[in-house]
């Protein structure tokens, strides 16, 4: 073969521009959203196994309750705290904006309805999905995560115990229960502290505070925030668990992984508040007197 021949063979071989772009492409979705989908799809199969996993031993009464009350102490302990340094300066917040925004209108009289359904509405529902994610969330995926890199969860599979009802379910039941506790407690705080700062700091009237309150908020607007905080408490043990479950790599690999289950978390949880609100909105309209 010449020299020629040789390199028009070579030029031959060669990937044109098009191809590599196309190979860049297919490898661009491979890595990112074909992943994602994958990852989606796996969170939705253990969601769906450890919630039958949840009724099926509570049925045959072989629900871990000491692994669940053990969880619901270990999240309330890292999430309480958070919670009330999170709630009073939200709320803070909140009073002075539509404080100031009442006052331009001259509907001073109703600050309390006006910051006691922004709090109930939206404020509880976000610091609840904020501190579930970051406080609850990396808990989770932390202890599985540790499990799963010591070969732990391996071994209680070789030994016949379900991870999902030994580990999954108990954590799920949890959060879930920890989450509403934890969205009531955010609507107390927070309207006891947008009580005392419109009292004490805005030269607002007790009464008109309160009466105002108690004749625009109604009990469905607790419901649907502590329901709120139950999808919530849901979605991130399922998220947390998986990527626990999932995790490698040694030590760093736990720490990549909880850091993928905190952002994970809060995108998802931001989004399913969009569409819950969205929802209530649409099917219980607020009804003007």
């Amino acid at each position: 073969m010449t020299t020629l021949e040789k390199s028009s063979a070579t030029a031959d071989a060669e990937p044109t521009e098009l191809e590599r772009i196309g190979d860049s492409v297919r490898g661009l979705w491979r890595r990112h959203p074909q992943r994602s989908l994958e990852t989606l799809g796996r969170q939705v199969d253990l969601g769906r196994d450890a919630l039958i996993q949840l009724v099926v031993s509570i049925l045959r009464r072989r629900f871990p309750y000491r692994e669940f009350v053990k969880q619901c102490a270990f999240m309330t302990s890292v999430s309480a705290a958070p919670t009330v340094l999170v709630a009073i300066p939200i709320s803070v917040v909140v009073s002075i904006q539509l404080g100031a925004l009442v006052n331009q209108v001259g509907a001073t009289t109703f600050i309390g309805a006006v910051a006691g359904l922004g709090i109930i509405r939206q404020g509880a529902p976000l610091v609840t999905s904020l501190m579930i994610a970051g406080a609850v969330g990396s808990a989770i995926c932390a202890d599985l995560g540790s499990r799963t890199i010591r070969e732990e969860i391996d071994a209680m599979k070789v030994m016949g115990v379900d991870p999902v009802r030994r580990l999954v379910a108990p954590r799920l039941a949890a959060a879930v229960l920890v989450s509403m506790l934890l969205c009531g407690f955010i609507v107390f705080v927070g309207f006891a502290t947008a009580y005392m700062f419109n009292v004490y700091a805005q030269s607002g009237t007790p009464g008109s505070f309160i009466g105002s309150f108690a004749s625009f908020a109604v009990a469905n607007d607790l419901v649907i925030a502590v329901l709120k905080a139950a999808v919530f408490g849901l979605l991130t043990a399922v998220i947390a668990c998986d990527i626990g479950l999932h995790a490698h790599g040694g030590p760093g690999g736990v720490a990549n992984a909880v850091n993928s289950a905190v952002v994970s978390s809060a995108l998802m949880l931001f989004a399913t508040n969009i569409v819950l609100t969205q929802l209530y909105n649409t099917l219980l309209p607020t009804k003007v007197v």
